[in-house]
């Protein structure tokens, strides 16, 4: 019984040395997403970028029909949320009805609506993504510092299905000043604090299994 207890810990500790880089991924992601089908629900939504015209059919009228003006119209009427305020997790992509219910959202919910917008008016647009940002480009848009070819990573049209991707130019330093203002900073504390404890109990249980392992050989 004893040699039988004293196998099965061995055990345990040889998986959890051996899968500890899996383990302390797995708790980070488990504490961001609860339900990780949302995080795949999201990348998944993002990629085909659904936008749905059928949605906004109540928003036509009193938009206008020059689409610099419909971006602002949009942006007016969608303030800037974050999705850990409206959704409890660090980055999710909404639906259409999602984003109009909650009157609010980040770049990811704007650009839905716009584009659901335009392809409601048949405007053409194409979408774009940076490691950082997501929006809408279409004819006559300027540029500006986070929205621009240089800084994106993938884009999508629409009307003919085609994928692009490339290596974005953003600095290290400005890309993780971005996750921090975006996934850190308003992060619920609760969270926050489950976050580190959960971390440096692994931590600390690597460590102890280590010196223990170390005692045994120096033992033998």
């Amino acid at each position: 019984m004893t040699d039988g207890l004293e196998r099965s810990e061995k055990v345990s500790r040889k998986v959890f040395r051996r899968y500890f880089p899996l383990i302390f991924i797995l708790w980070i992601l488990f504490v961001l997403y609860p339900n990780p089908l949302n995080l795949i629900i999201s990348v998944q939504r993002v990629l085909n970028f659904d936008a749905d015209p059928g949605a906004v059919e109540s928003m036509l009228n009193d938009l206008p029909s020059d689409p610099v003006d419909i971006e602002k119209a949009v942006l007016a009427r969608i303030p800037y949320r974050y999705d850990w305020e409206l959704y409890n997790m660090p980055w999710y992509c909404p639906t259409v009805e999602q984003v109009l219910e909650r009157g609010a959202g980040d770049c990811k919910a704007r650009a839905l609506v716009l584009a659901s917008v335009l392809e409601a008016k048949n405007i053409s647009y194409q979408v774009h993504s940076s490691p950082m940002h997501i929006w809408v480009d279409y004819e006559g848009k300027n540029e500006t510092s986070i929205e621009n070819a240089q800084v994106e990573f993938y884009q999508y049209d629409p009307e003919t299905g085609e994928r692009r991707f490339q290596i974005p130019e953003i600095s290290l330093g400005k890309l993780m000043d971005y996750w921090r203002q975006q996934f850190w900073t308003p992060m619920p504390d609760g969270r926050k604090a489950l976050l580190i404890l959960g971390l440096l109990a692994l931590v600390a249980a690597r460590v102890i299994l280590r010196k223990k392992k170390t005692a045994q050989l120096a033992g033998s």
